[in-house]
């Protein structure tokens, strides 16, 4: 007698969802270059290393405007058009690095290159969330996010290294190349997932924009701030970090951005498996080792060896709760699912810029290397307090809800 199994592993996700997490590598690997080439940056414009922080919130600032307003503006056009065009206008606006010595011009040109950005991503995870079976929404933006993790595998250590050996400009220029080797796959892999529609471009801005007056997806985005400005806190000091506190040589560091870069690798690979389960509680939990991971690099900071191990464990912690921050915000706002991911990568970058900003206060203060560890582990405080209020106002609409309906 023969018989047929009827087991099904999970749903498989479509390959369009990897071609979009390509070009997330190229951006992603020009966003957290600047930590490993702070030094050579500052040396060759004649500026300060929290100058040289600066084109990192000046990036962040750039995503923080450019996403929701790049999201309204061009809400009629097709998607796949805006990602090929906003993927376009990012490599341009790094070879302007070929044309200036001048440092505000290197900060104009990486909020150009921040806007073309922003507009990627939101209309990427958009994307993603539209493509992706039923039940797989943390695990396709995982995958998304995923070439931003695989961005500080190989992209940070491979620009760090061929700054060092070739001047930070040219690993400018390899991004750019990068991201246009990109766009030919993007074109042909990714198919149209917005409808046609007939409304005016206002009536669609208006209707996107009264979805998003919820205080549980306000709360969420505070969350999602406030996550990754304790992140990018001390990860935009790295570099420094490990030469004047930790004494390893120039030479070494991006094999240590390697770690961190594995590291995260690990950590969103992990939470995007088991975020679908349980977001909120997935949220917690991360926030918590990530706490753990940062008094570790405090306490080994000074040591050569221990810190290699640390950095590891705040890349895998750091970046573990991605998906499901970002699955969140889409649950939240499932009505007017673009302009959410635009505002989500707005809060991204508004911690993008504050950490960089606090980071470089308290170094600037004369606190030292280490004090933005510490900075940090504040700035997961309010995370934890943040998401804990939404767990509360989550309890409170299940038990309202057990007795009357309630809208999503």
């Amino acid at each position: 007698m023969t018989t047929t199994s009827t087991t099904t592993g999970p749903p498989r996700l479509p390959t369009a969802v990897y071609v979009l997490a390509l070009t997330v590598f190229c951006l992603g690997t020009s966003e957290f270059m600047i930590a490993g080439l702070l030094p050579d940056i500052a040396d060759d414009l004649d500026v300060s290393v929290p100058a040289v922080g600066g084109l990192i919130s000046s990036f962040a600032i750039g995503m923080l405007v450019g996403a929701p307003v790049m999201t309204l503006l061009t809400l009629r056009l097709p998607r796949r058009t805006m990602l090929f065009a906003s993927a376009t206008v990012f490599a341009l606006a790094h070879l302007v690095v070929l044309g200036s010595d001048d440092y505000r011009v290197l900060l104009a040109s990486r909020v150009v290159a921040a806007v073309a950005c922003a507009t990627f991503w939101a209309v990427g995870a958009v994307t993603v969330v539209a493509l992706a079976p039923e039940g797989t929404t943390a695990r396709g933006l995982a995958v998304l996010v995923g070439g931003l993790t695989v961005a500080n595998v190989v992209g940070v250590p491979a620009g760090t290294w061929v700054g060092d050996h070739f001047g930070w400009r040219t690993t400018f220029v390899a991004v750019a190349v990068a991201t246009v080797a990109t766009l030919v796959v993007t074109w042909r892999a990714v198919p149209e997932t917005r409808e046609a529609s007939t409304s005016s471009l206002g009536a669609l801005a208006r209707r996107e924009v009264a979805a998003l007056a919820k205080v549980r997806l306000l709360v969420a985005l505070g969350t999602t701030a406030s996550y990754q400005a304790a992140v990018f806190c001390t990860f935009s000091y790295l570099a420094p970090l490990l030469i004047e506190v930790s004494g390893l040589r120039e030479s070494t560091v991006p094999a240590v951005l390697l770690l961190f870069g594995l590291g995260t690798l690990l950590g969103i690979t992990l939470g995007g498996r088991y975020s679908d389960r349980n977001l909120l509680a997935a949220v917690l939990i991360c926030f918590g080792l990530l706490a753990a991971s940062l008094v570790a690099l405090a306490a080994s900071a000074s040591n050569p060896v221990l810190v290699w191990a640390t950095v590891f464990l705040f890349g895998a912690s750091g970046f573990s709760a991605a998906s499901a921050i970002n699955a969140r915000v889409f649950v939240h706002a499932a009505e007017a699912p673009t302009l959410a991911s635009a505002v989500n990568v707005s809060a991204f970058n508004v911690g993008n810029a504050v950490g960089p900003w606090v980071g470089g206060l308290v170094i600037a203060g004369g606190l030292g290397y280490s004090a933005p560890i510490w900075a940090s582990l504040g700035l997961v405080a309010l995370a934890s307090a943040l998401a804990t209020v939404s767990w509360v106002m989550e309890r409170e609409r299940v038990t309202a809800c057990a007795d009357v309906a309630c809208a999503a």
